[in-house]
């Protein structure tokens, strides 16, 4: 999976993707951890400079994901959904809703509820069910 964090003049702040650096990174995680955001409650992120988060510049920008930032987390405490929120990006856009494979969904759900706008690009979700085919298949 994928993620590109695009500010508010569309020029590219961050990139991510599973597995990046850690087995267990998500695509979204890295891309934010690149912008030196701390997790929800926890200490700053190695990185340069002040941490993001509401109130810093981020609200006008956009994530964009292969797939639906996560609500729970089987390998770390804090889920995507969770970062994101704590980051204070206001609208994510994501090709394909996660399918109940490790944990449940509903990162797309407890993005809305924070007042986060979420755009679902469901002409894209064959596509990122592609690229995944060996985690779905039987």
């Amino acid at each position: 999976m994928g993620a590109v964090l695009v500010g508010a003049d569309g020029s590219v702040l961050s990139t991510g993707y599973s597995r990046e650096r850690d087995r267990s990174d998500h695509a979204e995680e890295v891309a934010l951890a690149r912008l030196g955001l701390p997790p929800p409650g926890g200490a700053a992120a190695p990185g340069p400079g002040a941490a993001p988060g509401p109130g810093s510049g981020l609200g006008g920008a956009t994530l964009y994901s292969s797939l639906e930032p996560c609500a729970a987390r089987a390998s770390r405490p804090v889920p995507c959904a969770d970062l994101i929120i704590a980051s204070g990006v206001r609208r994510v856009v994501i090709a394909w809703l996660e399918p109940p494979l490790f944990v449940p969904g509903g990162g797309a759900e407890r993005l809305r509820e924070a007042g986060v706008t979420v755009e679902v690009l469901a002409g894209l979700a064959d596509e990122a069910r592609a690229v995944n085919a060996h985690l779905v298949a039987g």
